[in-house]
């Protein structure tokens, strides 16, 4: 019977991409995968322990139990007190303790409060990067404070001697990579391509790109863009008319296969983050590793992975160096080569990471 059970109750994204890299060339005997579609986000950290206390057999030999912290996993142990001999690793592509709403009045606190439940029963806990982690510690006495009836108190104390960071994994050795000897041709104009491929809603601040591409469209600049990455039901509305304002310079625009994604990524110039909200960026070591210049906002994530120079601190910072690399392609090169002279992608790769994962199962690996 498999020693490892996997929980995801959102299989779909970077968190059946974490899943599907951790699992390539384990012996499918090894473990048991339980699973959810990628969808309706709230309900499955709302029912979703319920559901797999029920489908997960009563008959096992399970020793190591990992998921991911949508599982409210205080809640699965106790309806399911059998799978609390196991060793417990839960892993946090993301926080609820400070993601952004519009309004205040938005925070449903059942969600935080689900992820420290969480904390609190697990042995040992996974964050993608130390932003996620301190951002998650930093934030749990501030956010258990919102009630005032009572003190609870202790609560990161218990936590934090559990947590650690080990990076997304990313399978660059199966992704095409562009030389950079193959250089701008400065005898003939050159548009550089912008890449912006986020999931479309607010977190990811179409906003602020529409409000870039349009001002560089304004100043009669000559550059291509593209938009992809997930979309869902509803078009940002910022999005709206963007195909009729910026007429040719838009070459994609929506969702993009995998195949045809990397195609595109491999004839970009700038890949672009405008996030309010970020605890990795998997998009953007894609992109950079396909040849694309990395720009992100100083904040976040971001300071951890990319040097000053590819960072911006205001709106009209990063459209003035959009605007002076669009005008000068040679700067702009300049810039891009000293980047890839200085960056590494080794801590960031699958190869690196795996082993480090599957040795918390036991399992050794040759990827």
């Amino acid at each position: 019977m498999a020693r490892i059970l996997i929980i995801e109750p959102f299989y779909g994204g970077s968190h059946k991409q974490l899943l599907d890299t951790l699992l390539e060339g384990i012996n499918p005997i090894d473990y048991e995968v339980f699973s959810l579609p990628a969808k309706k986000w709230h309900w499955r950290a709302r029912t979703s322990a319920l559901y797999f206390s029920q489908t997960i057999p009563m008959e096992h030999q399970y020793q190591i139990l990992f998921t991911s912290s949508i599982l409210n996993l205080a809640e699965l142990l106790g309806v399911r007190p059998d799978l609390t001999k196991c060793k417990k690793i839960v892993y946090f592509h993301e926080n609820q303790l400070i993601y952004p709403v519009r309004e205040i009045k938005e925070r449903d606190c059942q969600y935080g409060l689900n992820q420290i439940m969480t904390c609190l029963s697990a042995d040992e806990i996974i964050f993608n990067s130390n932003f996620n982690r301190t951002s998650f510690l930093n934030n749990i006495v501030p956010f258990l404070n919102i009630q005032s009836d009572f003190k609870l108190k202790h609560i990161r104390e218990k936590i934090e001697p559990k947590c650690e960071v080990l990076y997304f994994p990313i399978k660059f050795h199966r992704m095409p990579q562009r030389m950079h000897d193959d250089e701008l041709d400065m005898d003939s104009p050159t548009s550089l391509h912008l890449i912006w491929p986020h999931r479309w809603e607010h977190d990811k601040n179409p906003q602020l790109l529409t409000e870039v591409l349009l001002e560089l469209n304004k100043r009669q600049l000559d550059f291509k863009a593209t938009i992809c990455g997930e979309n869902f039901q509803t078009v940002p509305e910022c999005f709206e008319g963007i195909r009729e304002k910026l007429g040719p310079k838009l070459v994609n625009f929506g969702y993009l296969g995998r195949e045809e994604y990397f195609r595109v990524l491999l004839t970009g110039d700038i890949v672009i983050s405008t996030a309010g909200h970020e605890f990795y960026g998997v998009s953007m070591l894609e992109a950079s590793y396909c040849g694309c210049m990395p720009i992100a906002p100083n904040k976040l994530v971001y300071p951890e992975i990319y040097p000053p120079e590819n960072l911006y601190n205001t709106s009209n910072q990063l459209i003035k160096m959009l605007y002076n690399w669009c005008r000068n392609p040679a700067l702009f090169k300049k810039h891009r080569d000293k980047f890839f002279q200085c960056f590494s992608f080794d801590k960031f790769s699958a190869q690196h990471l795996v082993p480090k994962y599957l040795d918390k199962w036991k399992i050794q690996t040759n990827i």
